[in-house]
């Protein structure tokens, strides 16, 4: 049986790695960096090197940090969430379709064998897709995510590209994308709208409530013009106005699964949890919320996975 494995995220724009005791999940070290897939993709464009070379390339980019931060560590399997098996990554594989049973974990995922050169195998993990959605990475914090197997509910993970992930006695049937944390930077940094927002510490949750309220009532394109005349108006300031904007995004995002009887689950930082937690009780006092930390889950399903290894 493994006693310990190296869990990989390896986002777009970013890179952690985690030495982590299989039997209880707890990790030991973790380092992280601004070396994502993105990053490694175009330096493995320039380098103009044959496709069949592509993932040692990525291995030698691993085998760097590994050198640096995990010397002592030799012979211990990595397993892979994320982007490293996109287009853009180490390897593309294919993605596993609906319904996805959790229990069986039987996503789809590539062994990569370690040899002189990199003396660790690779388990790389794929991803999901609707007939008009994808993901990679959630569907592996799903595999780490213990619910009620009789259980109906929503389970959203909040960030760049949100995932509102819709579950029916332990089978994923249906999941959706929103770009709230992308369309949220683009407006308050690149828009007309960058001038009258500040990015800031402060929390102004009753601001954010009413931005959270008047998307759930409005047309989004409509309300966001209303952190500019917010300014005009002297009705909130820059600071105040940041979350304002950050209320009218999160609440469009959550407007319609608000609606639903089915439990919340919240996987995500606490940074992130508190916002969307004070939106959906703002909308729907009633509903239940829970909360999952996003990094435990991700953890707890690659020591899970390990198994696959094993095997």
């Amino acid at each position: 049986m493994i006693k310990q494995i190296l869990s990989c995220d390896w986002g777009t724009s970013s890179f952690r790695l985690r030495l982590v005791n299989v039997e209880n999940a707890v990790v030991l070290t973790e380092i992280k960096s601004q070396q994502g897939i993105a990053t490694v993709y175009n330096e493995w464009i320039e380098s103009n090197r044959p496709e069949s070379e592509r993932v040692g390339f990525y291995r030698n980019i691993l085998r760097s940090i590994l050198d640096e931060y995990f010397k002592e560590n030799k012979d211990i399997p990595i397993i892979i969430s994320g982007m490293a098996s996109s287009t853009i990554g180490m390897k593309e594989l294919a993605y596993s379709e609906l319904p996805f049973q959790l229990e069986s974990m039987n996503v789809n995922m590539e062994s990569i064998k370690a040899d002189k050169d990199f003396p660790h195998d690779i388990l790389l993990v794929s991803g999901l897709k609707t007939a008009s959605d994808v993901m990679r990475g959630e569907e592996t914090m799903l595999l780490g995510f213990d619910m009620d197997k009789d259980e109906e509910a929503v389970a959203i993970f909040p960030g760049t590209h949100s995932k509102h992930v819709v579950i029916k006695k332990n089978n994923v049937v249906d999941f959706k994308t929103y770009m709230t944390g992308e369309i949220f930077d683009l407006l308050a940094s690149k828009s007309i709208l960058a001038k009258s927002v500040s990015k800031n510490n402060n929390k102004h949750e009753d601001v954010f409530i009413k931005g959270v309220e008047e998307a759930a009532n409005n047309n989004l394109l409509n309300s966001i013009f209303h952190v500019r005349t917010n300014q005009l108006f002297k009705r909130y300031n820059a600071e105040e106005n940041y979350y304002f904007l950050s209320g009218l995004v999160i609440g469009y995002e959550l407007k319609e699964v608000v609606s639903t009887n089915e439990n919340i689950y919240l996987i995500c930082s606490r940074d992130l949890m508190e916002n969307y937690r004070t939106a959906l009780k703002a909308l729907n006092p009633k509903m239940s919320v829970k909360h999952f930390n996003a990094d435990e889950a991700l953890v707890k399903a690659h020591c899970r996975l390990s198994q696959v290894i094993h095997e």
